[in-house]
């Protein structure tokens, strides 16, 4: 928790005890059902917590946004967000059934009245429009850009962009070129000096 702390300052007491409670949900839920592995439940706010939290760093979402974390897995980035971004609407996604109860029972836990979940394939969300599309790891940028384009709303004011904002790590070099896109690439280990995001990015695709 310290590690969140050390970058973030300006939370509610509400916030501040969703953000405690993260780490107790999430150990009692690994139990029943694995989303996140053993090595990583120790380090659940370095390496889950403050990762996801780098999109708040980077970008600003506006009151009544509407955000889709794609492939949530266990709620990363999507439950982290909420919890910073209370007035911004998320809609968490996966096809795997048993990481949509993980999902539900941590937002239950947290009380938290902005996060829907949809156990579904994005290609099977239905003609809902979102203002970004967030995602940690879930397939290739090309991939990931032909499921999101489709979902976003389309801006009509620059000063609210719309778009794929998603986490990365390693060499993205040939990923980005045969995604046939141009992202803004976004060194994470320039917001967050821990080791642990040297060679990890945010990658966001303007609709």
């Amino acid at each position: 928790m310290d590690i969140i702390l050390k970058y973030f300052s300006d939370f509610t007491p509400n916030q501040l005890d969703q953000f405690r409670k993260l780490e107790p949900l999430y150990k009692e839920w690994n139990e029943k059902i694995n989303v996140i592995s053993r090595k990583d439940i120790d380090h659940l706010y370095e390496k889950h917590v403050l990762h996801s939290l780098s999109i708040a760093a980077a970008f600003e979402f506006h009151d009544g946004a509407e955000i889709v974390d794609l492939g949530t897995g266990g709620g990363f980035p999507g439950i982290p967000l909420a919890i910073f971004f209370p007035n911004v609407r998320f809609h968490l996604v996966d096809s795997i059934a048993k990481k949509i109860k993980v999902v539900d029972g941590v937002a239950a836990g947290l009380d938290l009245k902005n996060v829907t979940s949809q156990h579904s394939r994005i290609e099977n969300i239905g003609k809902r429009k979102f203002d970004f599309v967030v995602s940690r790891a879930v397939a290739p940028l090309g991939e990931l850009w032909k499921w999101s384009r489709p979902i976003l709303k389309t801006s009509e004011n620059q000063d609210k962009p719309t778009g794929l904002i998603c986490l990365k790590g390693g060499d993205l070099a040939a990923e980005i070129s045969e995604s046939r896109v141009r992202p803004r690439v976004i060194e994470i280990s320039e917001i967050f000096q821990e080791e642990y995001f040297m060679n990890k990015y945010l990658l966001f695709v303007p609709r």
